[in-house]
């Protein structure tokens, strides 16, 4: 049986990641798992621990980096997020795809331990427009627009890293873009 192939989606803050990771997902062509994140964020009410996050504690957290058991990590807003490395290492040698969405300053550490891995950065189709979606978003909190938007600069500036960028201005045409570069991989694979 051929290991699973991992896809990593990245891209600046507000770019529309879950909404094309969730057409991914949906992808019956693709077979994609997707890779649960772990957290120190509280849960919010309509979340569910195992499916959403793994919630967990600074001191779980933090003892998982210490033994090494994340791929990568990254704090933002004070909470951290980490991407655990054996669910991905077991869902791939069962021959899965997994589907991993971080944040683009973590795909480096993933890179390193798979560079097998594929990685897409998905870019706005401006700066302009993702700073009125951010706003729209947030409308009631000036300081966490100035972050984000702040974050989303940031961000962009790693674009130039990845192989593949995807311009976000239509759902469907991105999922697309996506889809076929995997399709090609999938069939490396069977080769």
């Amino acid at each position: 049986m051929a290991k699973g192939l991992v896809i990593i989606l990245s891209g600046a803050s507000s770019v529309g990641k879950g909404t094309i990771r969730k057409a991914l997902l949906e992808d019956p062509d693709l077979k994609l798992f997707y890779s649960i994140s772990m957290t120190t964020r509280p849960k919010r009410e309509e979340e569910v621990d195992g499916k959403d996050y793994y919630f967990v504690t600074h001191k779980e957290f933090a003892e998982a980096v210490k033994k090494k058991e994340l791929l990568e990590y990254t704090e933002f807003n004070g909470y951290y997020y980490g991407t655990p490395k054996n669910q991905v290492e077991f869902l791939c040698e069962m021959g899965k795809n997994v589907l991993i969405e971080v944040e683009a300053q973590g795909v480096g550490p993933i890179k390193l331990n798979m560079p097998e891995a594929i990685a897409f950065f998905i870019m706005p189709s401006s700066l302009e427009e993702l700073e009125k979606q951010i706003s729209e978003l947030y409308k009631d909190d000036d300081a966490t627009i100035s972050r984000r938007i702040s974050k989303a600069k940031m961000d962009m500036e790693l674009a130039p890293l990845f192989k593949n960028t995807v311009v976000n201005n239509d759902i469907e045409k991105a999922h697309q873009q996506i889809k076929e570069v995997i399709l090609a991989e999938m069939k490396k694979q069977e080769d």
